[in-house]
């Protein structure tokens, strides 16, 4: 969306929708509808948009992985996992399917699975943060720290103000009995915004007593 051109999102999905009248089949457009719509938060017509947009350009791997994360959105996590899946199959080096595959597959418990997915996303985006940090957080759920510790490490240096690594990463060097940084990481991922629950605070104050 240029704002040069539109003063407003409602000007611009106007603006779509008289060139989806002149070319009905362009999936392109179906899709920046979509993604217009997302920004208002109109789901419903966002998804209609986008199942469009894979009716007449089947390859777009990109509506795929947004359908995946309408599908999170309403809790639906098996069919997030498989519009993600479609999306690898059109783009098998597109990062962030991969990515979302691993972080749907750990919030199911599957650890095992969820790993190779998202080294696959690292492997094609190294500076893919939120993969890191839900790969860290794989490691830690299996007690592997010296695996989870230098991703978590990386991703915070990525992304200074991302809570949810701060918070992992806390939690890496309390589960090591390294209680004056986990209290560090605890401190910036409380200035990030993120809500550290207050029994793990207390308990970090009760070891560096």
């Amino acid at each position: 969306m240029s704002e040069q051109q539109f003063n407003n999102v409602d000007e611009y999905i106007a603006h779509l929708k008289e060139m989806l009248r002149q070319a009905p089949e362009c999936g392109n457009t179906h899709y920046n509808l979509g993604v217009a719509y997302l920004s208002k938060r109109e789901y419903m017509d966002a998804e209609r948009c986008f199942r469009e947009a894979v009716v007449n350009s089947p390859k777009m791997a990109e509506a795929y992985v947004q359908l995946g994360g309408l599908c999170l959105e309403r809790g639906d996590m098996e069919g997030c996992l498989n519009f993600n899946r479609l999306a690898t199959q059109q783009r098998p080096f597109f990062a962030v399917p991969w990515g979302n595959i691993g972080f749907v597959l750990l919030q199911q418990g599957d650890s095992e699975k969820a790993i190779p997915a998202l080294q696959k996303a690292i492997k094609y985006d190294p500076n893919f943060v939120q993969a890191m940090a839900t790969l860290g957080s794989a490691f830690f759920s299996r007690g592997e720290l010296d695996e989870a510790l230098p991703l978590l490490k990386k991703a915070v240096e990525l992304q200074p103000m991302f809570g949810p690594a701060w918070n992992n990463l806390a939690l890496v060097h309390a589960e090591r009995g390294e209680w004056a940084e986990a209290d560090a990481c605890v401190k910036k991922a409380l200035t990030t915004g993120y809500e550290v629950p207050q029994a793990f605070m207390d308990e970090i104050a009760q070891n560096l007593k």
